[in-house]
């Protein structure tokens, strides 16, 4: 929908481009960052603005949006809930709504249905456990994406730990979806409301109508609180899940972490109201088997083939014997995330009348017949460590000395969150970014040993620049009112102490050249930095600061270095090109690590992206050139031969959009909504493809027989190279930005010890051999 005359340019410094919709609190338009992603900007209707009720509201619906981290809910780019017109931005998702699918091509049926009832748990379950209660489930808000329903619009939710905010006069919600505590009670509304919702919703996708549903809408109250659902139309397997679901006392109700095992114990092919439950389709094993398969070659999307919900295997089932609903054990919350322990009765049962209902769901998914257990790692992301198996690191590796699993934050010249990277050498961790120059960390027990700020507000991405044996290097970025020092400086730090031992001013234009914020790097007993002026290479060495060398860029070029295993490149683009929106067409020139000499320049088609080494190449992932790109991604490999000079070309697939990583001669990009993607940089091929919770990952970071991605969240998940299986993953520690892309790997790998950055320049640590369980 285009902009109309009144509409606004741009909001908060984002150009709009489209108004997506329009309600009545609000008007939804799309906009684009500075790097040209798409986002979605909820602009709050003026006459609301002088509301200090309705401004409360919105400064929660912000709050609340914030703490979700969940794969399949829109992530909160920027807001202003204070400005004269309140404004939020968030992730832009592709898809239409579940009431527009609905309305135009009817209700799902089949492997669709399906996933999205476990998209839609998966959502829950990860709203709920940052304490948030969404209290709007409709069709409205539940946007269909390529890659799974999102849950989207936090406008009257809150935090369990927070009072209900009082709207005098109004209903607050929409009544065909509401739970009777809503309509009742409001103060009362919990988690399990949320539940109830989902229950209606469920119902509403697979028949095109809400169970409650009257040509009034104060009569669909009333039976909203006092009549029976009307689940005729419902497939029998789906019903058997969702009439617990809406029980008119919470209690009754399962927990999000319940329903999600009840759902993944679904048949695939979900029939229509007459369908046999018992003999629909296949059980959860033989979809397990399904997802295994690593195929030759990168399929078209199919709704099997993007299923959100990572599926654990299960053990084998022997032949079922018909048994009576309440002689099974009921699964629990704790067990929720493994589905292969959902039949184990561990910690609390649920209470109520859904319980016979959920035996008998259990029953039904049973029947299918035995399947045998897949061998190899735990496949889903669900449940955090604590399984046997979940070890991916070898027993012979040791943990740093006193070690004990810690958590500490580090606090730098300005309130910078979401910049600190780290390396690890030996017991000593240094970490810096943003507003912390570097630190010193014990990695035992997470203690600090010294700390060093910097004053300014760097670019962002703008990490610590490496660690020799006895020197820390990183930048410092002078305060706004400060002139008389460099905008930019490389700063050399004895490791021992955190004494200052040198600094020289540095360039940064290498964002606009690689597509990294990489303007300096340590190799060997040196540090390669672009000088003040943004004109020539210099190498000094770390600890003494003594120049080595010096050499000038390429007339009329900007220059940044670029690490390529043993050998190190100078990456470089025209003054045009690098003040330009894109830099199509750079020159890479080999730069000798001891003299400084430029080799033979090789052209490279672009915009392309450095990413590492394969088979003694230079690889660069390729962007897209197109004018109207929908958003930022990949779509092809470069390799460069640096001996032969030889540049070679393959064409991905398909663009892929993301965070990419590089390690082990393999290439990762990592989606915004949790999956990862394994490709052949040789060939262009997909290897493997997974689906994780870990939204917006960075990575790889490369274990013992593991590859870790880790989200501003502090989420984890350990993925095995050979397949993608997942391992083990967390939940997450600490409000973030889950949206992101283009970060650079947040795991640092210390001994058997695994050390996260997470936002608010937190740091915590944990024993590979242990992760911390979800929940």
């Amino acid at each position: 929908m285009s902009l109309r005359e009144g509409d606004p340019a741009e909001i908060g410094g984002y150009p709009l481009e489209a108004r997506l919709g329009s309600g009545g609190m609000g008007t939804v338009f799309l906009g684009r960052t500075s790097s040209g992603r798409p986002v979605a900007i909820k602009l709050i209707h003026r006459q609301f603005a002088e509301d200090d009720e309705f401004r409360t509201r919105f400064r929660q619906e912000v709050a609340a949006a914030r703490r979700v981290s969940g794969a399949f809910t829109a992530a909160v780019v920027d807001a202003a809930p204070e400005a004269d017109q309140p404004w939020m931005a968030t992730t832009y998702i592709e898809g239409r709504t579940l009431a527009e699918h609905c309305a135009t091509e009817g209700p799902l049926s089949g492997a669709e249905l399906r996933r999205l009832a476990i998209g839609m748990a998966e959502a829950l379950r990860d709203i709920h456990r940052v304490g948030v209660v969404h209290r709007d489930l409709k069709p409205s808000n539940v946007v269909l994406s390529p890659e799974g329903p999102r849950v989207i619009d936090f406008g009257i939710s809150r935090a369990v730990d927070q009072e209900t905010l009082t709207m005098t006069g109004r209903v607050i919600g929409t009544p065909p979806f509401m739970s009777p505590e809503q309509l009742q009670a409001p103060r009362a509304v919990g988690p399990r409301s949320d539940v109830f919702s989902m229950g209606t919703l469920l119902v509403y996708a697979a028949t095109g109508r809400g169970p409650f549903d009257a040509d009034s809408p104060y009569i669909t109250a009333y039976q909203v609180v006092h009549d029976e659902p009307s689940l005729d139309a419902v497939p029998a397997a789906l019903r058997a899940v969702v009439e617990p679901c809406l029980d008119k006392e919470p209690g009754g109700r399962p927990s999000a972490d319940e329903l999600l095992v009840l759902l993944r114990d679904l048949p695939v092919d979900l029939g229509g109201a007459e369908a046999n439950a018992v003999g629909a389709g296949r059980t959860r094993d033989m979809i397990t088997q399904h997802h295994s398969a690593t195929p030759d070659t990168p399929a078209p999307v199919t709704p099997a083939q993007t299923d959100p919900a990572p599926v654990t295997p299960s053990p084998a089932t022997p032949p079922p014997v018909t048994p009576a609903p309440t002689a099974l054990p009921a699964p629990d919350a704790e067990s929720a995330g493994s589905a292969a322990d959902a039949r184990t009765p561990v910690g609390r049962r649920p209470r109520g009348r859904w319980r016979p209902v959920l035996a008998a769901a259990i029953a039904v998914a049973a029947i299918g017949g035995g399947v045998a257990a897949l061998s190899g790692g735990r496949l889903g992301g669900g449940d955090g460590g604590g399984d046997k198996g979940a070890s991916v690191t070898a027993s012979g590796v040791p943990l740093p000395n006193g070690f004990k699993p810690w958590r500490t934050t580090v606090r730098g010249g300005q309130d910078l969150p979401d910049e600190l990277r780290c390396v690890a050498r030996g017991d000593a961790l240094y970490c810096g970014g943003g507003g912390v120059v570097a630190t010193r960390v014990r990695a035992g027990d997470g203690s600090r040993v010294w700390t060093v700020k910097s004053p300014g507000v760097p670019a962002h991405g703008m990490y610590m620049v490496g660690a020799t044996d006895d020197t820390v290097l990183g930048y410092r970025v002078a305060a706004q009112d400060d002139p008389q020092s460099p905008p930019e400086e490389v700063v050399a730090l004895d490791a021992r102490s955190g004494r200052e031992l040198w600094s020289a001013p540095s360039g940064a234009q290498s964002q606009a050249v690689t597509g990294r914020t990489r303007d300096a790097l340590v190799t060997g007993s040196a540090v390669v930095s672009v000088d003040g002026s943004n004109s020539r290479f210099e190498a000094r060495d770390a600890h003494s600061g003594e120049v080595r060398w010096t050499t000038p860029f390429p007339a009329g070029t900007q220059c940044a270095p670029v690490p390529a295993g043993a050998r190190l490149f100078a990456m470089c683009a025209t003054d045009a090109e690098a003040d330009a929106p894109e830099v199509l067409h750079p020159v890479l020139y080999p730069l000798d690590r001891t003299s400084g000499t430029l080799g033979a320049p090789v052209a490279v088609d672009g915009p392309a992206v450095p990413m590492g080494v394969a088979d003694g190449k230079l690889v660069l992932l390729r962007e897209p050139v197109e004018e109207a790109a929908p958003s930022v991604g990949y779509d092809g490999v470069v390799r460069v031969d640096p001996t032969t000079r030889k540049v070679t070309y393959s064409r991905l697939a398909r663009t892929y959009r993301g965070t990419p990583g590089m390690v082990d001669g393999t290439l990762y990009v990592s989606g915004q909504t949790g999956r990862v993607r394994a490709l052949d940089p040789a060939t262009g091929r997909e290897k493997w493809s997974r689906q994780t919770e870990v939204e917006g990952a960075s990575g790889p970071v490369a274990g013992t027989g593991a590859l870790y991605f880790s989200s501003a969240t502090g989420r984890v998940v350990a993925l095995s190279p050979r397949d993608g299986t997942v391992l083990w993953s967390t939940g997450p520690r600490a409000d973030g930005f889950t949206g992101e892309q283009g970060a650079s790997p947040r795991v640092t790998v210390a001994g058997r010890a695994l050390v996260v950055a997470a936002a608010k320049n937190t740091l915590f640590a944990f024993d590979a051999q242990r992760p911390p369980k979800t929940g």
